[in-house]
């Protein structure tokens, strides 16, 4: 298996791409990118140099993943979010890859459309960032965030289901638990 990259897409030397994965028109990666196995780039994406992204992921149309940006695996990206990596940027001053502020996405994760996630803060497993938020702070797993700037309004399940106060999910069945201002999965017996 090998992956697919539409003829208007361009990809740099030395990047890695997993197999099964799909480039879509207009993309472009960059050098010392390193994408996963069954990921799929919409139209119009851009992947920085060095940048990391893990198995399963989806990047939707007109989305910029920047240096310093690590997707893990399962993280969605929805059309147009944005991604930054320098919280004082300056067109004269540039500061070069010392001065990005790092950003992860874990495992699952799924980001709005026209989301913006502010660099240097870490975006926890499961989460879900609601469309047009602006993320300014660590977001914590399974977290519901929404709002500018972004603020929790509760949890969602594994699944994407919201969860309601008794926490547990509707659709799927699992089961979380509260502890210490944690969201985790009970144990099934």
């Amino acid at each position: 298996m090998t992956f697919f990259a539409h003829e208007s897409s361009y990809i740099d030397e030395n990047v890695t791409i997993g197999d099964g994965t799909k480039v879509w028109h207009f993309s472009h990666i960059q050098k010392g990118a390193q994408i996963g196995e069954k990921c799929s780039l919409g139209q119009n994406v851009n992947i920085s140099n060095n940048v990391k992204i893990g198995n399963g992921v989806k990047i939707q149309n007109n989305v910029a993943v920047y240096e310093g940006v690590v997707l893990e695996d399962y993280v969605f990206c929805g059309p147009s979010m944005v991604f930054t990596n320098d919280l004082t940027p300056r067109s004269k001053y540039p500061k070069g890859i010392q001065g990005y502020k790092k950003t992860l996405v874990k495992y699952g994760a799924s980001i709005g459309a026209n989301a913006t996630i502010v660099c240097g803060n870490t975006i926890g497993r499961w989460a879900m960032i609601a469309s047009g938020a602006v993320v300014t702070k660590e977001v914590p797993d399974f977290a519901l965030m929404a709002g500018v700037p972004a603020r929790q309004i509760g949890w969602v399940c594994e699944c994407g289901d919201v969860l309601k106060n008794e926490l547990q999910c509707n659709e799927c069945g699992r089961e979380y638990a509260l502890i210490n201002g944690e969201l985790t999965e009970k144990s099934k017996s």
